[in-house]
């Protein structure tokens, strides 16, 4: 099924995702020597102080209530680990340096995640100092992820025309609409059902633990149940808007080369003698060698 992914090898792998676990290795060691940090110090323009972040960068949505922030950024790391292996399907064999971009950014996001996760915080220590200028706290995370910012925005200029080919004939990305939107329909119904089973079985669970605390107040359980009401609705109605483009593009990749292959059948039957080239990752990629087979038997029948 997954014909993209069948089409890298070991080695393209490794260069995928060492970026990625070196990105994380590279910042939680950082972030453990920072954490005995006492003092502000400076080395030339850079400085180090440890610094906890409660918000997200440069210390945004701090003001947010720590439940909402900490479970919603904390979920968001498995969304983009989840969006990250989707777009790696998607994308063509040959953009192996996008891929490796993408790994440096999702590294560095999984690093913070992993701080918001284990403390509830993020862990700053770098600084940079220029006259009376101080820069806002950040890690190696931060940095490393621009990093993958330039290599993607790089590759996305140099490398666009390979990820869409102006020449390909699939001009529009709904090939058959109806089969496609019925497709993510189904898909996106299977995980709304899952995510009200999940929703229901989570808030019972959770109302009546609070419910075994002595020391929480009626306004208090009322105050974190609707924060995780409003938490678990966005999460899981963003999950499912994803699953639904998902959807449209996996059944692209099923609608799309059906639709050439009868594009080619009636070029066929009208005597124009072409190959059939299915764009990479596509499925169905055997009906290129069914293809040749029927090209070379016109071919056969029109010499003798």
């Amino acid at each position: 099924m997954f014909v993209t992914l069948n089409l890298m090898n070991r080695r393209d792998w490794f260069f995928i995702l060492a970026p990625l676990f070196f990105v994380w290795i590279i910042d939680q060691v950082t972030k453990q020597w920072a954490s005995g940090l006492t003092q502000i110090f400076f080395v030339g323009p850079m400085g180090f102080v440890l610094h906890h972040n409660p918000g997200v960068i440069l210390g945004t949505f701090s003001d947010v209530p720590p439940m909402l922030r900490i479970v919603s950024l904390s979920t968001g790391g498995g969304f983009l680990i989840f969006c990250f292996m989707i777009i790696q399907y998607i994308l063509p064999p040959q953009t192996l340096l996008l891929r490796s971009g993408m790994s440096f950014l999702l590294g560095g996001i999984l690093g913070n995640v992993t701080d918001r996760i284990r403390f509830g915080y993020i862990i700053d220590f770098v600084i940079f100092r220029w006259k009376q200028f101080i820069s806002p706290a950040f890690n190696m995370a931060d940095a490393l992820q621009w990093v993958g910012y330039f290599i993607v925005i790089y590759c996305l200029i140099k490398d666009g025309k390979r990820l869409w080919p102006e020449q390909n004939l699939r001009k529009s990305f709904l090939i058959d609409p109806k089969f496609q939107f019925k497709y993510a329909l189904k898909l996106t119904s299977f995980a709304f059902c899952f995510a009200v089973l999940t929703g229901i079985l989570s808030y019972t669970y959770l109302k009546v633990s609070i419910s075994q605390w002595a020391s929480v107040s009626q306004a208090q359980s009322d105050h974190v149940l609707i924060s995780f009401i409003f938490t678990y609705s966005l999460v899981s109605t963003a999950f499912c808007i994803i699953l639904f483009f998902v959807g449209l593009v996996l059944s692209h990749k099923a609608a799309g080369p059906i639709y050439a292959f009868e594009r080619f059948l009636e070029d066929l039957y009208l005597g124009k003698n072409r190959p059939l080239k299915l764009r990479g990752g596509d499925e169905f990629m055997h009906l290129e060698k069914i293809a040749d087979k029927l090209v070379n038997r016109w071919n056969n029948k029109k010499s003798s």
